[in-house]
């Protein structure tokens, strides 16, 4: 991600190296924000630093401020974006934990069983747990040796702190105490109790809990690599090349080549290579990739198509109208990144305590060490306690609670055609009570179609709307398209129309089968003094206050039948409203339609409350006086003209059609026009949120259940290493399920 204007100044992504835990993202963040006009976030989770810094502000600065830190930064380039991330950061770690593994075990089983402590044990397991200590533990080393020169403390400085207190200690016994006396013996119970530790070496101890952090730091990088799967399928969902027509010709290229205008082919099976609109040609569409919905969308010439989603027909000529960082496609990849790089508020708390953590805790090490020592206790028993306070103190599962749950629920949400706009979203979705649900286009299809014929007093009401519709076919207007897909459907195919003309305001007329046909108005069938009979009129007048338009057919002088012609509600809208109430929402409607029209629709789908005949323009005093209500208002729109209300609502959803307005205004935006996904949006919105409260409860309340323990001798370190460890991984693994997340 290059720079971009904000307006403001300029955005940036930096790619981070060399974080070990959530302490060093705390830090960067720190540095960062000490730059005057800066604005970082620092994710530890995704590797990245999101940068809003001013125009005078170059990014090598930013850079330098990163490297004086003590950590790398780079500007990725966009083709890297694309790409699997490099496993660099698990394959040392991986050889540094198999050798590390290898070499502790023996070190570990010659400890806990009195019965292999053959003559000089101790100086083999010397010779074994060396090497562990100090070269599979270089990287905690390091990183602690880096701090120290700039004056902080982050969890490798712990982990550095305790597995060389516990190796010093052991050399110390082993050369100047009497550990190294041929036939020396100790037991070792692998439980929580208090020890003295006199005449003990550690080297299980430092071996053992390098080995198990390591452990924990290598399922932690396959995790997070994991985690961010969901985001390079999105991104490698593209096309890789496209057939371009050049003068007839069909010249295959790679997709970065395509320019606006070009037209492309795409064959059956194919993936159409960018957005464009068809120019020849019809098919079936699968979008399931990008949307999460199954069922393949016909399409012909003028129909837009999306880039990413698979041609499953015939073959189509395609003029792209955008392409590369402007499709649908790189759209919802980059809001999904911005989503999984910002933080949610839970997360700015997890922040404040890991960065005030560390000096605490090493604090709390030699407030142990010398309590013990000051009121009796052994050098061993002292020691033994200030080490496991520094081992089992480390909060890298406080780190990773919220970063690794926003990964996988943001990713999710994408595969399922669900935007997330950014972290701060999770928040409202939690304390939402009311959703708005605008009407045309959300819970109705916002396209006519054929409602009812009401015929006339011996009339075939069938053989009506086969003439009717055979006129209306020879029309472009979307009621005449309306009315003759609905003869189709009902009647079956339609006869030729002589003499057609469309009487511009009142209707159509023709001549069909012999009968001179009118279409349209009642005034239209006035000017040739032919009048409605009562049970037509009361139709026509009946239709009209449902917020429907009745269209009159008459022959041969006389009015034969009433066709309605209305906007249809979406199947699925009364399933998604009664989802929406099951999560505890009040649905309201919101429409510029007769207060009539509004009820009929309202009606069909469960809603109770009605507000409309609201001019676009007024939509955003109705979403301001429902929160001064004390309401907590989510709004759902077609993103177009509910932009300003997705916008002061207190949770925006833009629906369906991935309008560039609708990504700006909505906080979550809905790729599908399906109403439910509303309801799943915020399920899963929700879900996340309780995720990661959840992940942050067991991180923190471990670290504060067991500092007590250890501080009060009842913990050994080994023990300790292995439980923090396993509330890193227990803590992504918790967040991992988030990707079974499935739509209600």
């Amino acid at each position: 991600m290059t720079a971009t204007d904000t307006g403001t100044g300029a955005r940036i992504e930096l790619a981070i190296g060399g974080m070990t835990c959530a302490s060093c993202a705390a830090r960067i963040e720190k540095k960062l924000n000490k730059i005057e006009g800066v604005q970082a976030t620092v994710n530890y989770a995704t590797e990245k630093a999101n940068v809003v810094h001013p125009d005078g502000i170059t990014p090598d600065e930013l850079v330098a401020v990163v490297e004086k830190a003590g950590y790398t930064a780079t500007v990725p380039q966009p083709e890297a974006e694309e790409a699997e991330p490099p496993a660099e950061e698990a394959d040392p770690l991986r050889t540094r934990l198999l050798v590390s593994t290898a070499l502790s075990v023996p070190v570990i089983l010659l400890a806990m069983f009195p019965a292999l402590q053959f003559t000089n044990w101790q100086w083999l397991s010397l010779t074994l747990a060396a090497p562990v200590v100090v070269w599979a533990a270089l990287p905690f080393h390091r990183a602690a040796w880096t701090n120290l020169r700039h004056g902080t403390a982050t969890m490798d400085t712990l982990i550095s702190m305790g597995t060389l207190a516990a190796l010093a200690w052991s050399l110390y016994a082993l050369f100047l105490g009497t550990a190294g006396t041929p036939g020396m013996t100790h037991g070792f119970e692998f439980s929580v109790q208090r020890t003295s530790g006199t005449g003990n070496i550690y080297l299980e101890v430092a071996a053992g809990v390098t080995t198990f952090i390591l452990a924990g730091r290598y399922f932690e990088a396959r995790s997070k690599r994991r985690a961010g799967a969901a985001l390079r399928a999105l991104l490698e969902l593209g096309a890789k090349d496209v057939a371009v027509l050049r003068d007839g010709q069909e010249e295959r290229v790679p997709v970065d080549r395509l320019a606006v205008g070009d037209r492309f082919v795409v064959r059956p099976g194919e993936k159409i290579a960018t957005d464009g609109v068809i120019e020849d040609g019809s098919s079936a569409v699968d979008a399931s990739m990008l949307t999460g919905e199954s069922v393949p969308v016909e399409v012909g010439p003028g129909d837009t198509v999306v880039g990413a989603t698979v041609n499953a027909g015939g073959r189509l000529v395609v003029r792209a109208t955008r392409v590369g960082s402007d499709t649908q496609l790189a759209q919802m990849a980059k809001l999904v990144e911005d989503a999984q790089t910002g933080k949610a508020e839970v997360q700015r708390l997890a922040d404040r305590v890991s960065a005030v953590f560390v000096p605490i805790v090493i604090a709390l090490a030699f407030a142990t060490l010398g309590f013990w020592l000051g009121t009796g206790g052994s050098v061993g028993m002292a020691f033994t306690a200030a080490v496991a306070v520094l081992i089992i103190a480390c909060p890298c599962a406080l780190g990773l609670a919220t970063p690794t749950a926003l990964l996988v629920g943001t990713g999710r949400g994408a595969q399922l055609g669900i935007l997330i706009k950014g972290p701060e979203v999770l928040e409202s979705t939690r304390r939402i009570d009311t959703v708005v649900l605008d009407k045309t286009g959300t819970v109705t299809s916002g396209q006519m179609s054929l409602a009812r014929v009401v015929a006339a007093e011996g009339e075939d009401a069938t053989e009506v709307l086969r003439l009717a519709g055979a006129v209306e076919d020879a029309s472009e207007h979307p009621i005449a398209k309306a009315i003759a897909a609905g003869a189709r459907a009902q009647a079956g195919a339609l006869p030729e129309v002589a003499d057609f003309a469309n009487l511009e305001g009142l209707g159509v007329q023709g001549v069909v089968d012999g009968r001179a046909m009118l279409v349209g108005r009642a005034a239209l069938l006035a000017e040739w003094s032919v009048e409605l009979p009562a049970e037509l009129a009361d139709a026509k007048a009946a239709a009209e206050s449902e917020g429907a338009t009745a269209v009159a057919v008459a022959w041969d002088g006389r009015a034969r039948a009433v066709l309605v012609v209305s906007d249809t509600v979406k199947p699925t809208s009364a399933e998604a409203v009664a989802q929406l109430r099951g999560l505890g929402l009040t649905p309201i409607l919101l429409t510029g339609d007769n207060e009539a029209a509004a009820r009929a629709v309202a009606a069909k789908v469960g809603i109770d409350e009605v507000i409309a005949e609201v001019l676009p323009a007024d939509k955003v005093d109705v979403v301001s006086r429902l929160q001064g209500e004390g309401r907590v208002v989510a709004m759902v729109g077609d993103g177009v003209n509910d932009a300003a209300a997705l916008v002061r609502a207190d949770l925006g959803l833009a629906m369906g059609t991935g309008t560039d307005v609708a990504i700006e205004a909505g906080d979550l935006t809905l790729v599908r026009g399906d109403l439910r996904a509303a309801a799943d949006a915020i399920r899963l919105s929700r879900r996340t949120l309780g995720t990661i409260k959840g992940n942050l409860f067991w991180a923190f309340a471990y670290n504060v259940a067991a500092l007590p323990l250890a501080a009060a001798g009842l913990l050994n370190p080994m023990i300790a290493g292995a439980a923090m460890a396993f509330s890193s991984v227990f803590v992504v693994s918790n967040s991992l399920r988030l990707r079974g997340f499935r739509p209600a």
